[in-house]
């Protein structure tokens, strides 16, 4: 990164009103290249294990309130899925490792600052929970087993669901660093609106009460996150809204929209409620595609890392005038 011009700080600071005599530093990137490296993960792979370790870790959390409220059908359908979607989770971020040794030396230490490592472990962890509960209700063997898997699986499932938007806020990715506090409740919302989904989609309608009032207030905690991370990016936030990035998160939204409304108003009805449980499906996936592919655009642009450095220079000087 090049700097055009420097102002030169003089040994008194600027009294309010007073003219700048030096111009205000523009920052440009070498040659227009892009300022950071683009994350080499591949979409299919790290946006899947995004989606799919929200659906199970919020499905463990509704398996759960369904085993302990008696709707059993519900829990084991919701305790199998989520056994899959982190069957097939762990196999998409082992297949972008490129080889599954890689995941197991991630193991070999703990550090509680990295967010890799907390999810390495994690999933080692939550994967067997859900797993035994996933055995135990569709066999019915060993229910006491049973139901402590489904408890542990319900404990870690909140961390599952969220902790990879943390994973992603951690990188230097203009788009996903600038919402780090916004984008684990996105990543949450969308989980519980997924699962709801599932819970919708598999269930019976008798024991779906739960599933379509979760997937309301999932729907309406969505769109409010995603509102304050768009605040919160300023001009970054184009690339949420621009290219693929932009018509993901728009379909994200209207299905997440209409998946909610249609839980609430109709779920009570079989054909709806399947509509409505894929919609919230599909609104989910297409929300942790749309924020990956906002990420890759923002770190290709050098704009976006120049430009929010300028802005926070500028607004360190109008803090330094008020002093």
């Amino acid at each position: 990164m090049t700097v055009s011009q420097r102002p030169q700080r003089s040994g008194r600071r600027r009294r309010r009103g007073e003219q700048v005599m030096v111009p205000r530093a523009e920052f440009q990137s070498y040659y227009g290249r892009p300022v950071i490296k683009a994350p080499s993960w591949a979409a299919p792979d790290i946006a899947g294990y995004f989606f799919l370790g929200g659906l199970a870790g919020a499905g463990s959390v509704l398996a759960a309130g369904a085993h302990l409220t008696g709707r059993t059908t519900t829990a084991t359908a919701l305790k199998v899925s989520s056994l899959g979607a982190i069957s097939l989770s762990a196999a998409a971020l082992i297949h972008d490792l490129g080889r599954p040794g890689r995941f197991a030396n991630m193991l070999r230490v703990f550090k509680p600052t990295s967010p890799m490592s907390v999810g390495s472990w994690l999933l080692s962890v939550y994967g067997p929970a859900a797993g035994a509960a996933a055995a135990s209700a569709v066999t019915g063997r060993l229910p006491r087993l049973g139901g402590a898997a489904t408890g542990a699986a319900a404990l870690l499932g909140p961390a599952v669901a969220t902790y990879t938007g943390v994973l992603a806020a951690d990188t230097a990715v203009p788009a996903w660093h600038g919402a780090h506090r916004e984008l684990p409740y996105l990543f949450g919302a969308s989980a519980t609106a997924a699962a709801a989904g599932m819970a919708l989609a598999v269930g019976p309608t008798g024991e779906n009460a739960p599933a379509r009032c979760a997937a309301g207030l999932a729907a309406l905690a969505d769109a409010a996150v995603e509102k304050a991370g768009e605040r919160r990016l300023g001009m970054v936030a184009e690339t949420w809204k621009e290219g693929r990035a932009g018509n993901l998160l728009r379909a994200a939204r209207v299905l997440t929209a209409a998946g909610g409304l249609g839980a609430v108003a109709f779920g009570g009805r079989r054909g709806p409620a399947i509509a409505s449980g894929l919609a919230l499906l599909a609104g989910s996936a297409c929300t942790r595609f749309g924020v990956f592919a906002a990420g890759v655009a923002s770190a290709k642009d050098p704009k976006y890392t120049v430009v929010p450095q300028r802005e926070r220079l500028d607004d360190e000087e109008v803090g330094e005038e008020g002093v």
